[in-house]
C-alpha cells in the first residue's frame, strides 16, 4: 500500500496595507525634513572659508618672518610652521569630506556624474565610508599634532617640563596622553572598519527575487573587484 502525499501548502497572498491620506502626509513631512540640514552643510561652507583666511594669513607671517630675518632662519621653526600649515589644510579636507559627503548620504544626491572633477570616493559614498574616512582624517590631524609635539619637546628630564621655541611647556606624562589618546584613534578607526566590513554579509554571486534571477554588481565600492562571494552592502539612505 503506498503512502498518501501530502499536497504541499496552497501559497498565501501577503497581507496588503493599505496607506490612509494622513499617513502618507506624514510619512512625506518627515522625508521632507532631511532638508533641514542643508543649512548645517551651508554653514561648514563659511566654516571653509575662514580656514583659508588662516592659511593665508599663517603663510602671509611665515613668509614675512623668512624675508625679515633670513640669516637666522631656523629649520625647527620652518618645520613646525609648515607642518601648522599643513594641519589647516587636513581639517579643511575634513570638512569637504563632511560638506559633501554628508549632503550626498543624508540630503539629497549631488548630479555630478560624468564631471572630470568629480572626487573618486563621491561614486560609492554611504554612511559606513563616510564615518571611515572621517575617522582617517582624524587620524591623520591627531598625527600632525603628535608630530608637532615631538619636534618642539625638549629635555623632558628637566624639573617644570621642557620649554621649547613656541613657549608651550611639556611634560613627560603629557606627551604619553597625547600618544594615548592618537593610539585610541587608530584603534577606533580599525573598529569602524571592522564593523564596516561586518555589515556587508556573503551572498552567491546571484540572488533569486520571486523567481527572477537578480545579479549584484560585480565589486563592492571601494574595495575592487572581489572574488565570489561577493560582499553586498546597503546605502544608508534606501
Amino acid at each position: 500500500m503506498s503512502a498518501t502525499k501530502t499536497p504541499p501548502p496552497a501559497p498565501t497572498t501577503p497581507r496588503q496595507y493599505r496607506r490612509t491620506p494622513g499617513s502618507a502626509l506624514v510619512g512625506y513631512a518627515i522625508f521632507a525634513s532631511r532638508w533641514l540640514q542643508a543649512p548645517l552643510y551651508l554653514g561648514l561652507i563659511v566654516a571653509q572659508a575662514i580656514y583659508v583666511v588662516v592659511f593665508v594669513v599663517e603663510l602671509w607671517h611665515l613668509a614675512e618672518e623668512v624675508v625679515t630675518d633670513i640669516s637666522h632662519l631656523d629649520e625647527a621653526t620652518i618645520m613646525l610652521a609648515v607642518l601648522g600649515l599643513i594641519d589647516v589644510v587636513m581639517i579643511a579636507n575634513l570638512l569637504i569630506m563632511v560638506i559633501i559627503g554628508g549632503y550626498e548620504t543624508f540630503v539629497s544626491r549631488i548630479n555630478i556624474d560624468g564631471h572630470p572633477d568629480q572626487p573618486e570616493w563621491l561614486s560609492h559614498v554611504n554612511a559606513n565610508v563616510l564615518k571611515v574616512k572621517l575617522a582617517m582624517a582624524i587620524i591623520g590631524i591627531s598625527s600632525i599634532h603628535l608630530l608637532k609635539t615631538f619636534i618642539e619637546v625638549g629635555d623632558l628630564g628637566s624639573s617644570g617640563g621642557a620649554e621649547n621655541l613656541t613657549g608651550a611647556t611639556y611634560t613627560g606624562e603629557g606627551v604619553m596622553w597625547q600618544v594615548i589618546i592618537h593610539s585610541v584613534f587608530i584603534l577606533s578607526a580599525l573598529a569602524l572598519a571592522w564593523i564596516d566590513r561586518m555589515s556587508y554579509h556573503k551572498v552567491s554571486p546571484h540572488e533569486v527575487h520571486d523567481g527572477t534571477v537578480v545579479p549584484y554588481p560585480d565589486a563592492r565600492p571601494g574595495l575592487g573587484t572581489p572574488a565570489a562571494p561577493e560582499f553586498v552592502g546597503t546605502d544608508a539612505r534606501h
